[in-house]
């Protein structure tokens, strides 16, 4: 029997995905500037997350002054709001409003065929357009690896929406549970179905080793080079970018000579080459992440 707290959160959590299925059907250009003025918001309001970023901002780029810091800081803010608020259409706009806002660019081809292929897919803002461009817009099945939400209503919510094209004839979309392990990931890599993969984020210590990130020790989970290697694949860089029409995918050619025997090289090589699709759109990262969390035995804190 749910308590008074959880019919709360049940009630709250029910009326933010009516008002999202409600915001899909608005005019982009409103809902980006809903997106500005909640980024603003969120900017003034929950400091302990503008530390977080300022922090990161710090570390990574101390060539910058504090006022431009400040200045890209409201932006990521704008952004993350932004892209938060676009999930409305793209999980509830009708399917060819969607394939309008969202085009892929680059090397697509390198997303067609059946060789095993693993997508790198960095955490910019735009990461669930991404995913919805590829699993709607081309003739094949995608794989990725999804974490359950705390709050069910809300992980059944961000589920569907992901599966949002799984059926579609000629392509689909799964995903793994986290607790399933990494067999079956590996068998779907080796059967042709790519993994969209987003390794980049601090999981913790376990499993996870330190390599540089703008040259800061990052605690970094290698599963990029070891699902390459284990499921005998090429990785293929996807790069999400929020514009004013909506996103583009833009698809990287598959990097060379990837994986090698040393995996610890391989990660490395990985936050370097995210440090340059970084620099291309600085704002759009995502730097409200707590990325520099895990330190190694006897460093403070950089929070």
């Amino acid at each position: 029997m749910r308590t008074a707290r959880q019919w709360l959160n049940y009630f709250f959590t029910r009326g933010g995905i009516v008002f999202m299925q409600v915001l899909a059907a608005l005019p982009l250009a409103l809902v980006r500037a809903m997106g500005k003025g909640l980024g603003w918001f969120l900017y003034l309001a929950v400091s302990s997350r503008r530390h977080v970023v300022k922090s990161n901002l710090r570390l990574c780029f101390p060539e910058l002054t504090e006022k431009e810091r400040k200045v890209l800081t409201r932006q990521i803010f704008v952004y993350f709001a932004q892209a938060w608020l676009d999930r409305s259409w793209i999980w509830h706009a009708p399917a060819h409003v969607v394939a309008r806002r969202l085009r892929l660019t680059g090397a697509v081809h390198e997303l067609e065929g059946t060789q095993p292929t693993v997508i790198f897919a960095p955490h910019f803002f735009g990461l669930d357009a991404g995913w919805t461009a590829i699993t709607q817009q081309l003739a094949r099945s995608f794989t990725t690896i999804y974490t359950d939400q705390a709050n069910r209503v809300l992980d059944r919510w961000i589920f569907r929406g992901r599966r949002r094209f799984a059926g579609r004839p000629g392509g689909g979309a799964r995903l793994f549970g986290r607790i399933e392990g990494v067999q079956p990931i590996i068998a779907a890599l080796r059967d042709g179905q790519p993994l969209y993969l987003l390794p980049d984020m601090n999981f913790g210590p376990e499993e996870s080793i330190f390599v540089p990130f703008y040259g800061v020790p990052a605690a970094t989970v290698p599963s990029l080079s070891r699902f390459a290697r284990l499921g005998r694949a090429k990785v293929v860089p996807i790069v999400n970018r929020l514009t004013a029409q909506g996103y583009e995918v833009e698809v990287m050619p598959a990097w060379e000579n990837f994986p090698t025997g040393d995996v610890v090289a391989d990660t490395a090589l990985m936050n370097k080459r995210l440090e340059g699709y970084i620099a291309t759109q600085p704002a759009q990262y995502y730097w409200v992440h707590k990325r520099f969390k895990t330190r190694p035995e006897g460093d403070p804190s950089v929070y």
